[in-house]
């Protein structure tokens, strides 16, 4: 998914989500067409988690070929695989792979998707990311995400202690 693809409406396979009402739609519009590298890592990492929204819309979505569908599972395979071409705890080089293979894999998805069908799955992840960043988080959910956070605290401190005490005596 290029850039300008995303961030004008001149490419078929642009998505407009300008139809959303809302201050947050026009927050992912005004971030799509900004340069990556003017993005922060949070950006990049919402609109990398937009991508593979997309890319998962796209492999459910009934009008996908099949051979889009087999693309996208072979690159998923490779990146769970702990069979790879080249090993990933040889530094650089073992990540460059797993890069190549996803670029190459979204390219690939992007050239043998039908254009109408990469529309709507675009439209449908934009319309969950907002429906994310919309959501407000009850009480309840964040007393209780506290809650387990202290009680792990708690454990784990006291395991410290506890094996403190065991290698002392």
């Amino acid at each position: 998914m290029d850039d300008k693809e995303i961030g004008n409406g001149n490419s078929a396979n642009s998505t407009n989500i300008s139809g959303l009402s809302s201050p947050t739609a026009q927050l992912l519009e005004d971030r799509r067409s900004q340069p990556i590298a003017a993005m922060t890592w949070r950006e990049q990492a919402r609109r990398l988690q937009n991508k593979a929204h997309v890319f998962y819309c796209v492999s459910k979505h009934p009008g996908t070929p099949w051979y889009a569908k087999l693309v996208a599972a072979c690159t998923a395979g490779y990146l769970f695989s702990p069979v790879q071409l080249i090993p990933n705890y040889i530094p650089v080089i073992g990540m460059l792979d797993d890069v190549l293979i996803v670029f190459l894999g979204v390219k690939l998805i992007q050239i043998i998707t039908p254009a109408d069908v990469l529309t709507k799955c675009r439209q449908l992840a934009d319309a969950a990311e907002v429906r994310r960043n919309e959501k407000i988080r009850s009480t309840a959910a964040v007393i209780a995400s506290v809650v387990i956070t202290t009680i792990w605290l708690l454990v784990a401190v006291m395991a410290s202690i506890l094996m403190a005490k065991y290698i002392r005596h």
